[in-house]
């Protein structure tokens, strides 16, 4: 492997995870499981920024997707390429699916912070009681995207250990957190908001694993 393959996977990587992290909890106003009607003028009060924010967020899926590809691509040499790209591979549809939920959240707190400004409270509540059917369902995109994402990681995880091709604490970490997402979701579906340490650990794996990667130029 050349300086070019490390440079680009170990910064898509820490890319990923900055961008991911920062959107995230830089956030002035986070919308939970189903929205409420006092979530739009809270979203309009700081509605540019809070746009600009979740569009780092939602990029930063775009910037895993393209950092794990890359892992994958830099260790194709080895032989636990037959674990390592299926492993990369449910992880990126569980980017995308989870992306796809948190676009869901970006557009609706958008559109109904810009469209129900000035409204009565009847009326936001009105728009959000209009909402919760669809956003039962984004829910179940919400629990698959992170379990998809989980599996992808155990499985991704186990052609690390056995590959020995990064430091073994990478491997059972992504291994942990893989489990952890897992059991979480399935075990508790309706509290999604216990997932919240696990993106930030997520976040900083994926940053461990951009530095590893860029020393071993």
């Amino acid at each position: 492997m050349t300086s070019l393959d490390t440079g680009v996977t170990g910064w898509l990587l820490i890319a990923a995870a900055a961008m991911l992290w920062v959107g995230w909890t830089l956030l002035p106003v986070r919308i939970g499981t189903f929205f409420r009607w006092d979530d739009f003028p809270r979203v309009h009060r700081r509605l540019h920024v809070w746009i600009w924010l979740f569009r780092v967020h939602l990029f930063g899926h775009l910037m895993a997707v393209m950092g794990l590809v890359a892992l994958a691509a830099l260790l194709s040499e080895s032989p636990m390429r037959i674990v390592l790209w299926p492993g990369v591979t449910v992880c990126v549809g569980g980017l995308f699916v989870a992306g796809l939920a948190q676009a869901f959240y970006y557009h609706f707190g958008a559109w109904g912070a810009v469209d129900m400004d000035g409204k009565t409270e009847d009326e936001r509540k009105e728009l959000v009681a209009k909402l919760w059917v669809t956003t039962e369902y984004i829910t179940c995109l919400v629990r698959f995207g992170r379990v998809f994402f989980g599996l992808g990681q155990v499985v991704l995880a186990a052609g690390l250990l056995y590959g020995g091709l990064l430091p073994s604490w990478l491997g059972i970490t992504a291994a942990i957190l893989g489990v952890a997402a897992m059991a979480l979701t399935l075990g508790l579906p309706d509290s999604l908001d216990l997932y919240r340490s696990i993106f930030h650990l997520n976040a900083a794996w994926l940053a461990a694993v951009g530095f590893t990667v860029l020393g071993m130029a």
